[in-house]
């Protein structure tokens, strides 16, 4: 006498799509990790050239007294630009730092377009 077979169930519990975690490819991840790098690195080469090479270096120099503003406007941009790139790249990605990692992305943009404007008063003066 052969015995019917229950069919095992297990209760599945489905989350709601926006709760679902997504990963991004460790690319995407790598690429979103380059840009961050690469837009701090641009920031960070505006400041150098703006507060040290341009006002003390090149003076002592008797080289390019007069160039910072410019300099310092197109460096800005080119800055913050790459700060949005990383910040675009990041919003994509699935890393666990990207909110933290946007957020000083935008901090550094805010900064850049304070020291952008200050810059373009000084040629516009």
């Amino acid at each position: 006498m052969s015995q019917p077979t229950e069919a095992v169930t297990t209760p599945t519990t489905a989350r709601p799509a926006s709760s679902t975690p997504t990963q991004a490819p460790a690319a995407d991840q790598n690429e979103a990790a380059r840009l961050f790098s690469l837009s701090i690195v641009i920031s960070g080469t505006r400041c150098l050239l703006t507060y040290i090479v341009f006002p003390w270096v090149l003076p002592v120099l008797g080289i390019a007294g007069g160039v910072g503003p410019v300099v310092g406007v197109v460096v800005g941009v080119v800055a913050i630009a790459f700060n949005l790139l990383s910040i675009r790249r990041w919003r994509a990605s699935g890393h666990a730092w990207r909110v933290p990692l946007m957020t000083l992305n935008s901090i550094v943009i805010v900064f850049l377009l304070v020291l952008v404007a200050i810059d373009v008063s000084r040629l516009v003066s």
